[in-house]
């Protein structure tokens, strides 16, 4: 098996999730007592998000080019991301390592392909929804008709993600509302919908969507492995 390295802890919810994902796959592959061979470089997510407010976009890849390049020098033979929206520094990533660097999207993008699937609803945090960096790989790479949540319901998914969902918090009136958005999509034509923040399984899984749900996270995970495995 290659050694995966993460770069995680934005936030660590999101990690442990990466962690347990990587080991369940190890386990259905290799059998019942096999691990994951995979190294976590852990972000301060407190000093992440701080960059994200202030638009330090340059900053925040410097920052994580630096511990992809740790990982790489630890022996990673790939590198993830453990968070969909700070692929808005996947260039600064990529360009800092010898190894391959797995981005999120695509991986996402090879498995809605895969199904037929082209009109995803997108949800993630206003950063994800709202610039360039995410749905216009889906649009541009991959020919998807990505949509985009109304400016309320941005809001909304947006303030869950940061206030409940990133700090462990599970609410059932969260759990209603993000079901209730999916359902106001799908009767107006998305075909899918993309959990675009690797924190947003801990609400909808494919039990209350009437939507099919790219679980990003577990799309990101099950794809690495497979790579690891090869």
């Amino acid at each position: 098996m290659k050694r995966i390295g993460i770069l995680g802890g934005m936030s660590p919810e999101s990690t442990v999730i990466y962690y347990r994902l990587l080991n369940e796959g190890a386990r259905h592959a290799l059998g019942p007592l096999a691990t994951a061979d995979c190294l976590i470089a852990s972000m301060n997510f407190g000093e992440i998000q701080a960059m994200q407010k202030a638009g330090e976009w340059e900053k925040a890849g410097e920052h994580l080019a630096r511990a992809a390049k740790g990982l790489e020098a630890a022996g990673a033979d790939l590198i993830i991301l453990a968070t969909n929206t700070m692929h808005r520094c996947a260039s600064a990533i990529e360009n800092a390592l010898t190894v391959p660097f797995l981005h999120i999207a695509d991986a996402t993008a090879e498995k809605l392909k895969a199904d037929g699937r082209s009109k995803p609803l997108l949800l993630g945090t206003a950063y994800t929804m709202e610039q360039d960096f995410y749905k216009g790989r889906l649009i541009n790479d991959h020919g998807m008709d990505v949509i985009i949540p109304s400016a309320a319901e941005r809001e909304l998914i947006h303030s869950i993600i940061f206030e409940e969902l990133v700090n462990g918090v599970v609410r059932e009136e969260s759990r209603g509302a993000y079901i209730a958005i999916v359902a106001r999509h799908a009767a107006a034509g998305a075909d899918s919908v993309i959990l675009g923040c690797t924190e947003i399984g801990m609400l909808l899984d494919g039990s209350n969507s009437v939507l099919p749900v790219y679980d990003t996270a577990r799309i990101h995970c099950e794809i690495a492995l497979d790579r690891a495995l090869a």
